[in-house]
């Protein structure tokens, strides 16, 4: 057998028994040498493709889908009166008018749904000041703030690091219970400020602990979760002329409670609010 049919044999053993193009292309050779994909595969295309059938429409070119509208962040909600409200409560210097003027105030809805107000507990001159999110349903029942199964373990936690319940004033960014504890809206935060914010002015408080990531972002102002606040020394001025009041975010005792392998991190948190009242 010549070499030529010996080769061809050995192709039909390893299942070549076609050829697809006009010229043999040769893999090991060159780049330059190579035959281009526009010449071969035209070529294998007629190999396959009989003259009588019609080939197949290219498929016409797909256009991108149009880009979607821009989004606008919404925008931040607004109460009417609130900037004469805070003129009004910038005059008052004590608690107890704070609360009489609270009592009178008619700007959240809140209020009508809530069986009590709850307004804050604690010396007016307290070095720790703690603020919490809303008031829950023990709080709400009593009219103290944090009084339910959280507010025993913060007195746990208080004590962990020598502060008693009594030496600290404690309220919330609300001084009403949502309806089935639900989120707060924006309005009904915003309804509550300028009280919260002349809390804080008149109390003045060498630290600001604020638990849980509602508390933390509401007076931070800060839209981040709690897990990237918490641990963290922040400032809170809240006067124009009063001086900033160093504020640290930690977990929620609600939390603590779901959550006990977490209490690691708000005992670092305690420990740091305990140095800066030390050294304060």
């Amino acid at each position: 057998m010549s070499s030529e049919l010996a080769l061809l044999q050995w192709y039909l053993e390893a299942g070549v028994d076609e050829a697809i193009a006009d010229t043999p292309w040769n893999r090991k050779a060159p780049a330059a040498q190579v035959a281009s994909v526009e010449q071969v595969v035209p070529a294998a295309r007629a190999a396959f493709v009989p003259n009588n059938i019609a080939t197949r429409p290219e498929p016409a070119q797909r256009h991108a889908p149009p880009p979607p509208p821009p989004m606008h962040a919404p925008a931040a909600p607004s109460l009417p009166g609130l900037d004469a409200l805070e003129k009004e409560l910038a005059a008052i210097d004590t608690l107890e008018a704070l609360r009489a003027r609270l009592d009178t105030y008619d700007g959240c809805a809140l209020k009508t749904t809530a069986m009590n107000t709850v307004f804050g507990a604690g010396p007016a001159d307290a070095d720790l000041m703690i603020i919490g999110e809303a008031p829950g349903e023990e709080e709400d029942r009593r009219g103290m703030p944090f009084v339910g199964p959280s507010g025993q373990l913060l007195n746990k936690m208080l004590a962990a690091i020598g502060v008693e319940r009594d030496q600290v004033y404690v309220t919330n960014t609300l001084y009403w219970r949502p309806p089935g504890n639900r989120t707060p809206t924006p309005q009904e935060i915003m309804a509550c400020a300028p009280f919260r914010e002349r809390q804080i002015s008149i109390i003045a408080p060498k630290v600001l602990l604020l638990v849980g990531g509602a508390a933390a972002k509401t007076v931070l102002k800060r839209t981040e979760g709690i897990m990237r606040l918490r641990g963290k020394w922040a400032e809170v001025q809240p006067a124009e002329n009063a001086a900033p009041i160093p504020a640290m975010a930690t977990l929620h005792p609600t939390y603590l409670l779901r959550s006990p392998a977490q209490k690691r991190e708000a005992w670092h948190d305690l420990l740091a609010v305990s140095e800066r009242l030390l050294a304060e």
